[in-house]
């Protein structure tokens, strides 16, 4: 098993193809509780993080944004009180890349799980 946590976000450019469906299929292996969304015809990782109040969920959302910041690779982050939903995508392939996973499972470490 890889551990993508680990990995680090490679810069993408224009032209760069999103990851097949078989590439994201292997892929969400290793983030089991992600979901993939489609979004104004582009995919997205998504998932909700339960929390017991809006100070946890403030925090929590501080805390993805440092690492969001560290790997230069930006999500969407929804804070509400007791709950925070994140999404990863790529906008430059308009779908997903290696590097919405890894932060994904940067994510799930930050959650402690």
């Amino acid at each position: 098993m890889i551990n993508l946590a680990a990995g680090k976000c490679v810069a993408c450019r224009v032209g760069e193809p999103a990851l097949t469906d078989a590439e994201i299929e292997d892929l969400m292996f290793h983030v089991p509780q992600w979901q993939v969304r489609e979004v104004d015809g582009a995919k997205r990782l998504e998932r909700v993080f339960k929390l017991k109040n809006f100070a946890e969920a403030l925090d929590f959302t501080n805390k993805i944004g440092g690492i969001a910041e560290e790997e230069g690779h930006h999500p969407l982050i929804a804070t509400e009180w007791g709950k925070v939903t994140v999404q990863w995508w790529t906008h430059v392939v308009r779908g997903l890349h290696r590097n919405d996973f890894i932060m994904a499972a940067k994510t799930d470490e930050v959650a402690g799980n």
